[in-house]
């Protein structure tokens, strides 16, 4: 480790003689202090990529990423039905809890192995031997579907936010849903060139977007308290069973609801091996920016269950959007109602961004580990520009192809980006559950910088029993007797996507893929 040490490190003495030049400067940069160099060689990988974000831009980068306010007012009344207003409001609280328990038990795991792998190299490390290779392999493509899912989802989402803004300046003007899959099209290459050509930049363009945030968020907050009607207190207690036998039932079917606004817990860990001083600021950013979503997505719920007004004229509005009929039935005003518009756009597409990074690391990283089709192509950095240019390339086509799905049937649309919800969720408690074990068990733990000590195993169960009950009823239809057109489909295409992969991994990738704890050294 000395020699290690020696061979990769620069002392601040050289800097400050001159006697290295800029490209060893920019070297250093790249690898990271003395910890992040250790850790990359106890996980057998090179340093590729450069280490360009520190605390508050990391937790920034987050932050916009899980979106949480500004998902909880897109989808926030679409969820209404199941539990009624007091059920979206309580449930979204017991989503904030249970994903929270999530958040730490990964927090402990990012801090053991903080490597762009994320969840896939964590069940690689700490399953059972008999069991690594098929549950990382697993994991990997689930991590990589969702988040593809999860990329095509938002820009389609800002793209309707353009549409919106469209009706809002000439209300004769009818929504077409591939104009709105083309502006989808648009903003993933506006994400990609942010990636790219601006990704030096993008630590100072995360600090821009967050204040853009904070103040969009109190802006349409107040907006909505000061002008629109306000209904009394009955709304946090009134629940709705839409049909079901209980309206018990009905709140845990509309679990999906918060469920999606919250999900994301491994968005920043997939970065790991671009944040200096990954092992230390990498778990303690997870937790800021749980905190902080939680916060933000909550106050957000209660404001639109009390300032709603009437639920139908929200949903049926020829907008498109029912927050943004809310804001116009608020203000009276259409330009202020174009102005928030804009703001709400401004950050999806910030996510957007965002999300191309996440999902293009997270390809990269499984075939760095030859898991993928193609492993040796999506791999490749080229050098200079220090990304993964190749794996966004197929960022994009994942979304294109998605956008022309749309084009022939929302439904089926719907039905795909699912997986965002049943892939995620899926890859959390499996490596949730490879920890547990191994600590169960009494194994030794690798270094770490966090860790839950004594709470871990209560933490880690009632984890897993949060994600458990969560990955059971985002399959459940929105209300019960479902027609063929009504019916939630996820469960069929999640179901393929398991078989699918299965049968690959037994017929080709089980040959080659032997998962990243082949290369870790138990040394270190």
């Amino acid at each position: 480790m000395d020699e290690a040490k020696h061979t990769d490190g620069l002392t601040s003495s050289a800097i400050d003689h001159g006697t290295i030049d800029q490209s060893d400067l920019e070297l250093e940069e790249k690898r990271g202090n003395d910890f992040d160099q250790r850790g990359m060689i106890r996980m057998g990988k090179r340093q590729e990529l450069r280490r360009e974000f520190h605390f508050f831009s990391i937790w920034g980068f987050a932050v916009i990423l899980g979106c949480s306010w500004e998902y909880v007012l897109v989808n926030g009344v679409l969820s209404l039905p199941n539990g009624g207003t007091a059920g979206s409001v309580w449930m979204f609280l017991i989503a904030c809890i249970g994903m929270f328990l999530v958040v730490l038990s990964m927090a402990e795991m990012a801090s053991i192995a903080p490597t762009a792998g994320g969840q896939y190299h964590w069940c690689s490390e700490f399953a059972p031997p008999q069991h690594q290779k098929f549950l990382s392999y697993t994991v990997g493509y689930l991590c990589v579907l969702g988040w593809h899912a999860s990329l095509a989802g938002t820009c389609y989402a800002a793209g309707q936010q353009v549409e919106a803004i469209i009706v809002l300046a000439n209300p004769n003007y009818t929504i077409q849903t591939w104009q709105t899959a083309l502006l989808a099209l648009a903003i993933v290459l506006v994400a990609i060139m942010f990636n790219t050509v601006l990704y030096r930049k993008l630590p100072l363009v995360e600090g821009i977007v967050m204040i853009v945030h904070v103040f969009g968020f109190f802006a349409i907050i107040v907006v909505l308290w000061v002008m629109a009607p306000r209904s009394d207190a009955s709304v946090l207690t009134t629940f709705s069973s839409n049909g079901w036998s209980s309206a018990g039932v009905a709140c845990l079917v509309g679990i999906s609801a918060p469920i999606g606004d919250l999900i994301g817990a491994d968005s920043s860990v997939h970065l790991s091996e671009e944040l200096k001083n990954a092992a230390w600021i990498l778990p303690r950013s997870m937790i800021a920016t749980a905190l902080a979503n939680y916060v933000l997505g909550f106050v957000t719920i209660i404001t639109l269950v009390f300032c709603l007004g009437d639920l139908d004229t929200a949903t049926t509005s020829s907008i498109g959007q029912p927050y943004v009929e809310v804001i116009l039935n608020a203000t009276g005003s259409t330009a202020a109602t174009i102005t928030l518009t804009i703001v709400m756009f401004i950050l999806l597409v910030s996510c957007a961004v965002n999300t191309v990074t996440t999902s293009s690391r997270q390809l990269w990283s499984f075939a760095r580990d030859g898991g993928p089709p193609f492993s040796n192509w999506l791999s490749k950095v080229r050098p200079g520009w220090d990304v993964p240019m190749n794996a966004m390339t197929v960022s994009f086509g994942f979304t294109a192809i998605l956008a022309c799905i749309v084009i022939g049937s929302a439904t089926a649309y719907g039905v795909f980006v699912t997986l965002v919800n049943s892939g995620l969720l899926s890859s959390y408690a499996i490596c949730i559950g490879c920890i547990l074990q191994k600590r169960l068990r009494g194994e030794t733990f690798p270094p770490s910088r966090f860790s839950l000590g004594q709470a871990g195993n209560v933490i880690n169960i009632a984890a897993l029993c949060f994600l458990v009950v969560a990955w059971v009823f985002q399959f459940f239809p929105s209300a019960p007797d479902p027609t063929a057109t009504s019916m939630n489909w996820s469960v069929m295409i999640f179901g393929a996507v398991i078989v699918f992969f299965t049968i690959y991994y037994i017929t080709n990738a089980r040959h080659r893929y032997t998962g990243p704890v082949v290369h870790v050294r138990k040394d270190l």
